[in-house]
């Protein structure tokens, strides 16, 4: 019971993460589901990716409403990584369960670190530069296949670097690719999410896409550094535990 109840705050804080910084949703929900739910690593990336995927797309809705969303850009994004993201999706089964729980560890500090020492842009959108950005998105697709994340984590510091977004349209366009790349990662792993257990896996996807409202609020009244650097500290703190459990 404990376990739940600690499961069901994490999808809150999880959906706060993606409705503020409009990323880091799955790096915490696969840690969560694993060790307070007691699902297999491939089970828990693919639980993360559907609990993601819905909570992304209430999320987008509600920046959406508020006119921050960069349509095409993100969708020319999105786009270069749906091929990478369903052929990642499909190697994961093949991964051990070690590998895949050590490499997502890595990916969490590694973005971290990036996050720490990115700052938001303050300008207006630098020109979209279509290779680059079909570069950027064709990673991304493949790292959200293969370890179970949506990417916001990766996109939004991309869409500031790569394309020059300020800081608030990152956020909300970055939503915008968490949900196509999910869903399109989430198709090439339909047995696996037939096997899941929907009566623990649906009321933790309940607690983050309320979370994801609030989050959404909590971004209208915080600076964007302010989170990004707490959000940071947070993915250090998770990736820090998955490597030491691993290595015990």
């Amino acid at each position: 019971m404990t376990g739940l109840v600690l499961a069901l705050a994490a999808g809150a804080v999880i959906g706060l993460a993606l409705g503020a910084l409009g990323g880091g949703g799955s790096v915490l929900a696969v840690p969560a589901l694993i060790y307070l739910l007691g699902l297999t690593p491939v089970a828990a990336t693919t639980a993360a990716l559907a609990v993601v995927a819905a909570t992304s797309a209430v999320a987008l809705a509600a920046h959406a409403r508020d006119g921050q969303v960069r349509w095409r850009t993100g969708l020319l994004f999105a786009a270069a990584g749906l091929g990478p993201a369903m052929l990642g999706g499909a190697l994961a089964a093949r991964i051990p369960g070690a590998l895949l729980t050590g490499a997502f560890a890595l990916v969490a500090a590694g973005a971290a670190v990036r996050m720490l020492r990115t700052a938001p842009a303050a300008g207006g959108a630098a020109p979209v530069r279509p290779g680059r950005a079909a570069a950027a998105g064709a990673g991304l697709g493949a790292v959200t296949g293969v370890l179970g994340v949506g990417g916001g984590f990766l996109a939004v510091p991309a869409l500031v670097g790569v394309l020059g977004m300020r800081m608030r349209h990152a956020v909300a366009t970055s939503l915008l690719v968490i949900t196509v790349n999910s869903l399109a990662a989430l198709a090439t792993r339909s047995g696996a999410a037939q096997g899941l257990d929907w009566a623990v896996v649906a009321p933790f996807a309940g607690t983050a896409v309320l979370g994801a409202l609030d989050g959404k609020r909590l971004a209208a009244r915080i600076a964007g550094p302010a989170l990004q650097r707490a959000f940071a500290l947070v993915l250090l703190g998770v990736a820090a535990f998955m490597l030491l459990d691993a290595a015990l």
